[in-house]
């Protein structure tokens, strides 16, 4: 896991959009979406739960922020 995955997952963990997180860290929505795939991709299961409105924290994703 890089450093770097990790604080954007914190962002948009602490945000609950994945726009706003974009901005807080100055890239693009799509590569915030792109670092967060991988890094499911890598933890094996997913970290939000999303629809066309709202996001949320998995189980995992809340233990992942708990300990980041």
């Amino acid at each position: 896991m890089k450093l770097e995955h990790l604080v954007v997952f914190v962002a948009v963990a602490e945000e609950l959009h994945f726009r706003r997180a974009a901005e807080r860290l100055y890239m693009q929505p799509s590569a915030v979406s792109s670092v967060v795939k991988k890094l499911e991709t890598e933890l094996r299961g997913p970290l939000f739960v999303r629809d066309t409105r709202n996001v949320g924290l998995t189980p995992a994703g809340l233990l992942l922020l708990e300990r980041s």
